[in-house]
């Protein structure tokens, strides 16, 4: 049987909508990229149902769905521009030597100072270094500080993006009580973060809860660049991307009954056109690779499980039509049902179409890229990921997902 014929026997396909939902990955200063993203979908007029992410995803998501001045394509790049602006510029750029694979010479390169500004001195309207946390009569009330920093449990506060984002976001704009009194409200807003203790997924959802500022901070808190952990109700939670950054399965498993058109935003390169070819290099791709997407089985698993569906659905038909004819038992009739309407009821959306719009690869990528907070870096990672979106616009239809993998594995 075709499967157009399968989809014609579906009872439930006209009772589901269809969402446009925006996947926001991490990435520090690489966010930039999402926010010129977002500019482009947002000025060509796409609008989401669900905009989600984790670490500084989970911070583009916030600032999108809770914009305070009702336009969150320009509150998203102002709060990037005031983030690259509080950057320190004291130590100067430098020139290092680097290997030319293709000429087989050493050339020299500029390298930006700003990752080692930013780790020095911090970003202010982002995070701060402890050891610059004192007062100005040169004492500080951190005595955690007289331990050795080989005892510390975070080296940098980034308590003062809560400051910086009460600039621009409006909680209430997702609250609970807000989206269930409008019908044209804000985007649901989805953060994850990770449960320290039992390495479990902490998934926010404000249509599930009231999310602050507090559930923001705990999903960017990465432990391994010297965030401390956030504590959100009885859990201590840390960055959402030691699990996955990508939540795309979190985000599609919180509203499992409807369509889905995704647009996900990949701050880290899938696929690159040459071998690593010094240390630094092999350092950042093996990074690519921990921090980029990784849901090809769960399209996979998607796209079956919805011809599993709609095979049940068609098999349910006859079911239905001919059970007067049966001598069944009422209560084996019952659990039929019931197990249809909980199975075919509840769930069974599928991926309708994807698109990736992935940031270009540096030319000489370091292991400090998603460091540089630089006002020329945040503006140029803006402008690349607007002109990638706009070109993505124009140049390609939407690809169902049964396609999309096809072209994964020619």
């Amino acid at each position: 049987m075709a499967d157009a014929d399968i989809q014609r026997c579906s009872k439930h396909s006209e009772s589901r909508t269809i969402e446009n939902v925006l996947v926001l990955q991490g990435g520090g200063s690489l966010g930039a990229f999402g926010c010129g993203v977002f500019k482009a979908l947002y000025n060509s007029g796409i609008r989401f149902e669900i905009v989600g992410g984790t670490s500084i995803g989970a911070v583009n998501a916030a600032i999108i769905c809770g914009s305070k001045s009702g336009n969150p394509a320009k509150d998203l790049e102002d709060f990037w521009i005031e983030i690259a602006e509080s950057s320190f510029e004291i130590i100067p750029d430098m020139f290092i030597p680097y290997y030319d694979y293709k000429k087989g010479t050493i050339d020299f390169r500029r390298m930006s100072a700003a990752p080692l500004n930013a780790i020095m001195f911090g970003v202010p309207s982002f995070f701060v270094p402890r050891w610059l946390q004192i007062n100005t009569n040169g004492s500080t009330d951190d005595m955690s500080l007289l331990l050795p920093p080989s005892e510390w449990t975070f080296f940098y506060d980034h308590s003062r993006l809560t400051s910086t984002l009460e600039k621009y976001v409006d909680y209430n704009r997702f609250s609970r009580k807000a989206r269930k009194a409008k019908e044209d409200s804000n985007p649901r807003l989805i953060a994850t973060a990770v449960n320290i203790l039992t390495a479990e997924a902490l998934i926010f959802d404000s249509d599930k809860m009231d999310i602050t500022p507090q559930h923001i901070l705990a999903s960017c808190a990465y432990s391994a660049y010297g965030f401390p952990w956030v504590k959100v109700g009885e859990a201590y939670a840390w960055d959402g991307s030691l699990l996955s950054n990508t939540p795309l399965k979190e985000i599609i498993e919180a509203s499992p009954r409807n369509d889905k058109n995704v647009f996900l935003v990949e701050n880290y390169p899938r696929k690159i056109n040459r071998m690593p070819v010094n240390r630094s290099e092999i350092v950042d791709r093996t990074r690519d690779i921990m921090f980029s997407d990784k849901t090809i089985y769960d399209l996979r698993a998607w796209k079956h499980m919805s011809r599993q569906t709609e095979l049940i659905e068609m098999l349910y038909d006859i079911f239905e039509k001919n059970v007067e004819k049966q001598s069944l038992d009422p209560a084996f009739v019952n659990k039929i049902r019931g197990e249809y309407e909980n199975l075919v009821g509840k769930y069974g959306a599928e991926i309708l179409a994807i698109h990736r719009i992935a940031r270009n690869r540096m030319e000489s990528p370091h292991i400090l890229k998603n460091a540089d907070f630089s006002v020329k870096t945040i503006k140029e990672l803006i402008r690349q990921g607007e002109e990638k979106t706009l070109k993505h616009l124009r140049g390609y239809e939407d690809v169902e997902v049964g396609e999309f993998l096809k072209l994964l594995y020619l």
